[in-house]
């Protein structure tokens, strides 16, 4: 059975020719640096630079509709879905380049519409850009940056329980690394993408995180894939696909536009390989897999703010 399952999986790594661009009705709004979950069939696109209603897509009726505001503004995160709510963990506020992070977990819940403050985060701990995940009701954060685009990048990692409100320092990763996002497989946390941001040297793109750290959860220890992510760049999306890690867009130094490669770290070949480039470059976005199909949206289509993008993709998987 557990072949058979494996076997189901990896077929769904196999992915169409290419991304098309949605004909959808209504549009989300312009924005990047945001976040982009599922939630109950329908997705949610919340915060970004500026404070930014909730934009929510229906999949099946290709709509678009929005929803309230924040209380602040809130981006750089990488939200979870645990039980009834949509958490917000980690995120920076204010304007670049002097973000700070949010002092407590702030909570939606879809089914109300509303914003609430959760537990306080501790201290010493609270940062941005950070790679966050659900494993089981627990929250794990990695890495991320303290002072805004400025410095102090970090390579600190921590479970958080909502139930309790209880924070847990767990082994460091690796590598330092902000801008970018984790996923989980098969009891395993991937950190994948990224950079040290460094205004107060003016390597605000350079210095970008070619090797993906991974977290085993029950060892607690951390080990880095053989080999490096083939296009290193931050503020990338990154998901599972069946039993890949995909990493798709970002941006870097190499050029002016938003990247538009999308790569795929095989768990079970152990290697690199292609899926088909996103049809605009973007970056401060997601993916969401969603019924055999992948999405994204949004985000920023060149290096830095702009310009931001209201477009819809998705990529159809073949079996």
């Amino acid at each position: 059975m557990k072949a058979l399952i494996i076997a189901l999986l990896a077929a769904t790594s196999v992915v169409a020719a290419e991304w098309e661009t949605l004909e959808t009705k209504g549009q989300p709004n312009p924005r990047h640096e945001a976040a982009f979950v599922e939630f109950e069939g329908e997705f949610y696109l919340l915060g970004g630079r500026r404070i930014q209603p909730v934009n929510i897509f229906n999949p099946e009726t290709k709509t678009w509709r929005n929803a309230s505001k924040p209380p602040i503004e809130i981006h750089h995160f990488q939200p979870v879905v645990h039980e009834d709510k949509i958490l917000i963990i980690c995120a920076m506020t204010g304007r670049y380049p002097n973000e700070t992070g949010l002092e407590k977990v702030l909570v939606y819940e879809p089914k109300k519409d509303t914003w609430s403050w959760g537990d306080e985060i501790p201290k010493n701990r609270r940062r941005g850009s950070a790679g966050v995940v659900n494993v089981d009701g627990k929250i794990y954060v990695m890495c991320g940056i303290v002072n805004g685009h400025v410095g102090g990048y970090v390579n600190w990692a921590d479970r958080y329980d909502p139930a309790t409100g209880e924070w847990t320092k767990l082994k460091n990763a690796k590598h330092k690394r902000d801008h970018f996002q984790c996923t989980y497989l098969d009891g395993k946390i991937y950190a994948a993408g990224g950079r040290t941001t460094s205004k107060e040297t003016n390597q605000v793109f350079d210095l970008t995180v070619p090797e993906v750290d991974v977290y085993d959860i029950k060892s607690g220890a951390w080990s880095v894939l053989k080999d490096d992510l083939p296009t290193p760049r931050a503020g990338n999306s990154t998901a599972t696909i069946g039993q890949d890690i995909v990493v798709a867009g970002g941006e870097s130094m190499t050029q002016k536009e938003a990247h538009a490669e999308v790569e795929a770290w095989d768990t079970l070949k152990e290697k690199w390989h292609d899926y088909p480039p996103l049809k605009q470059g973007r970056h401060g976005t997601a993916l969401i897999l969603h019924k055999n199909c992948i999405y994204t949206c949004s985000g920023s289509g060149g290096r830095g703010g702009g310009p931001e993008l209201e477009t819809t993709e998705r990529l159809k998987l073949s079996k």
